[in-house]
């Protein structure tokens, strides 16, 4: 299986120039058969929409930590017009970046939209 590869979207820093569409945020199908993955130096979050007319889920692969532990976020369901954000530790702990310094990402359709920003 080949991910499709997330491309984070880069936030105007502080007293950044906005200009028109400067703010704006493309969000895209995931792949529901192949995954997606989302580079991660620890300034990113993933943001996720439902698109669809029903529920739909999302999953982020955890990694066994320094400790040995693993847990999945499994099955996160998302009502229809749902917004969700990840982030925090889920881009800096162990645990959950994968070899490659990678976030994996798993939907059961793609009316799930994602989208990867990396704060200033």
């Amino acid at each position: 299986m080949a991910r499709v590869v997330i491309t984070p979207q880069s936030v105007v820093e502080p007293f950044g120039a906005v200009t028109a569409g400067a703010l704006d945020i493309t969000f895209a199908a995931s792949d529901a058969s192949d995954g997606n993955t989302l580079a991660i130096t620890g300034k990113e979050l993933l943001l996720a929409f439902n698109d669809g007319s029903v529920a739909y889920e999302l999953t982020i692969d955890s990694v066994d930590d320094e400790k040995g532990r693993q847990d999945d976020i499994t099955a996160y369901s998302m009502a229809v017009g749902d917004y969700v954000a990840f982030g925090g530790g889920l881009t800096t702990s162990k645990g959950w970046i994968q070899s490659g310094g990678v976030l994996n990402i798993d939907t059961n359709n793609a009316d799930i939209l994602v989208a990867g920003l990396r704060l200033p």
